[in-house]
């Protein structure tokens, strides 16, 4: 009775004679009897040894019991030799059930791969080819990992090559970190890490930096700045996204006073005092714990020599006026001129604008009285945004008072500030005054542009004034300026509301030519307005250009379509549309309309 073991290819045999011993047996030099060399070793080694060779290819030494030392190879691809193993050594409670024995094995060789505990011949072993390469070899092996997105098994190269003290490829290394720390498997990309500096390899700053936001988002702000320490040591001193991401980091977790005594400690160490940092730093401090404190903080940098400009000043401005709190703003301003310096355009308009936006129309001419006295006296923008919230709360007088403001004193109004009043005439139907002042644009600085046009055509149509829009619409098209699927859609829109459908399918024409995109609800009032005037054939033209648009719509819109106008009560002119969406094969099925 014989049992061989083999795996494919592999040249390896063990034979089992009569339940009397196991044997090893050279091809070539035969085994007539069991007087081959013995090969002390337990099953569970064996097993071990069998599942090892599958995995690696690789040899493993084993004694022989007259002394020598001889390769006994399982799986190899190299040698050629069989197992001889005497059974009678065996503990027989091992050998009671094949069920008992598998359990067994399995156990054992748990414990026996434990790689801690292998002598370091097995380790070698275990790493498989990669100890026997050069270290040109294992690179080459080491970028191929990394392009095929192999991670671990890049890592695991890495590893044997520092065993082997060869210098791992520091592009891939810088490439393995990443795709670790996207992965958050941040051990795994620090280790690598710290195989690539100890190699002499210098990571940059964009591989550093996603660590530390890697521990930042886990909450290992000790960690970080451990990492932020090593920066410099390694050959590359943190940036400003550096300090910028733990200094978040730190409000994100709620120690406020720990963040603002980083930045101390770090600017005593010689960090260069980056206004940005700096300026994150005061607005949080502002956000979390208010103005006042911010204030103190600001005096305390001073100390460290870390000074404000005006666009930290400007920062805190801008945060409390969004937040209605247009006190602390106040203190602000007062800190910049307690300073020596002085508020600039900047600081009034984004005080302006926000007083706009909640209509304190009072105190927007303060400010504006103090900008006339000052070396910054109101811009163009400033003067866009005063029109423009007035023209939202509905005050076209006095928008158009500071229209004759800006002119009066030199200020030249710009496009942006005549689409704004345009953009008001239309949406108060003051429709005669819009025109007149897009015809005083036309011979002016400031030629009127697509968007100029746009506002005044949806002002016309929006009124029903079509004959207008037309002739507004030709204009466009003489000065050059290419109509887009906002015009059209306007006129589209327009026609159907003044009742002149036909005059919708001519701009729906016109669209498909320039494929510009109509939109189903565009489609839905032009075919129902053509059935509710019993043009049906010419509803089927329009339902045929939406069949072959290139939005395709789903057979739901068309069905809410035909349904729509069934309901109201012209179900013939519905069945007749119906009819041609089965002809087209849109529908597969009849569908009931109910």
């Amino acid at each position: 009775m014989g049992y061989a073991v083999a795996s494919q290819n592999s040249p390896v045999e063990i034979c089992r004679f009569h339940g009397l011993q196991w044997v090893l047996k050279q091809p070539g030099l035969g085994c007539s009897s069991p007087t081959c060399s013995m090969v002390k070793i337990s099953t569970s080694h064996l097993t071990c040894l069998i599942k090892c060779s599958r995995r690696s290819h690789s040899c493993f030494p084993w004694k022989i019991d007259n002394g020598s030392e001889r390769v006994v190879s399982l799986g190899c691809r190299g040698l050629q030799r069989s197992v001889c193993i005497d059974r009678d050594e065996f503990d027989q409670d091992e050998w009671s059930s094949s069920e008992d024995h598998n359990m067994c094995v399995k156990r054992k060789s748990k414990k026996q791969i434990n790689p801690k505990k292998l002598p370091n011949s097995l380790i070698s072993a275990l790493d498989g080819p990669f100890v026997r390469n050069d270290e040109e070899t294992n690179n080459v092996i080491l970028q191929k990992f990394c392009s095929n997105g192999k991670l671990k098994d890049a890592s695991r190269l890495i590893e044997i090559m520092a065993r082997q003290n060869q210098i791992p490829h520091f592009p891939s290394c810088i490439n393995l970190i990443r795709g670790f720390v996207k992965i958050d498997e941040l051990d795994k990309a620090a280790k690598i890490l710290q195989v690539m500096i100890m190699s002499g390899g210098i990571p940059d700053n964009i591989t550093y930096n996603m660590m530390v936001r890697g521990l930042c988002k886990r909450g290992q702000i000790r960690s970080s700045i451990d990492l932020l320490e090593d920066m410099s040591l390694s050959g590359c001193p943190p940036d400003v996204i550096t300090y910028n991401t733990i200094i978040r980091c730190m409000f994100d977790n709620g120690t406020f006073d720990q963040a603002v005594g980083f930045w101390k400690d770090q600017l005593r160490k010689g960090c260069p005092p980056y206004l940005i940092s700096y300026t994150i730093l005061i607005e949080l401090v502002c956000k979390h714990c208010g103005t006042v404190r911010a204030m103190e903080v600001l005096h305390d940098m001073a100390i460290e020599g870390c000074y404000p400009d005006i666009v930290t000043y400007n920062s805190l401005v801008n945060f409390n006026c969004k937040q209605g709190k247009y006190e602390d703003a106040a203190l602000v301003i007062y800190n910049i001129i307690s300073h020596g310096m002085e508020p600039n355009a900047i600081t009034y308009n984004t005080f302006i604008h926000s007083l706009c936006n909640h209509g304190c129309w009072d105190e927007v001419d303060e400010i504006l009285a103090i900008m006339k006295e000052t070396s910054h006296p109101p811009t163009v923008v400033t003067y866009n945004m005063l029109i423009n919230g007035l023209c939202k709360y509905g005050l076209l007088d006095r928008a158009i008072n500071f229209l004759d403001q800006m002119v009066s004193q030199n200020c030249s109004p710009d496009i942006v500030t005549y689409n704004t009043l345009l953009g008001a005439l239309s949406k108060e139907g003051i429709v005669e005054e819009a025109l007149q002042l897009l015809q005083f644009l036309r011979g002016s600085s400031c030629a009127p542009g697509l968007i100029t046009y746009n506002t005044v055509i949806d002002g016309l149509t929006r009124s029903g004034d079509m004959e207008k829009a037309m002739r507004l619409y030709d204009q466009m098209l003489e000065n050059g300026i290419s109509p887009d699927d906002i015009t059209h859609r306007c006129l589209v829109w327009g026609f159907c509301r003044a009742d002149q459908v036909e005059g919708a399918v001519e701009i729906l024409r016109v669209m498909a030519e320039r494929k510009h995109r109509v939109g189903n609800s565009g489609y839905k009032m032009v075919i129902h307005g053509l059935c509710k005037n019993e043009k049906v054939d010419l509803a089927i033209q329009v339902l045929e250009m939406m069949v072959s648009s290139r939005s395709k719509p789903d057979k739901t819109a068309y069905l809410t379509i035909i349904k729509g106008i069934a309901d109201a009560g012209m179900k013939e002119e519905a069945n007749k549309l119906h009819q041609k969406l089965l002809e087209w094969k849109v529908f597969r099925e009849r569908t009931l309309l109910g």
